[in-house]
């Protein structure tokens, strides 16, 4: 099983990857991903990451500091 977080306070651009993560996983059609947003600081920090949204897949941060786009979030989840 997969588990995506994405790391961020709930600003719109957080918000905006939330979604785009969660058509990126719709579209490869992926069954066995948990996603989950995390918006504690402090879960945030212990990642030491300053910029947001950050997607990390499985313990590893994958991007940060940008939304990424469904094509590129694509490409991540099928490694």
């Amino acid at each position: 099983m997969k588990i995506i977080e994405i790391l961020g306070t709930g600003c719109p651009k957080c918000k905006q990857t939330t979604a785009v993560v969660e058509k990126a996983v719709e579209e490869l059609g992926l069954n066995d991903v948990s996603i989950e947003k995390v918006e504690d600081i402090m879960k945030i920090l212990e990642y030491s990451v300053m910029s947001t949204p950050t997607v990390v897949i499985n313990g590893e941060i994958k991007i940060k500091g940008r939304v990424p786009s469904v094509t590129e979030l694509k490409e991540l989840l099928k490694q």
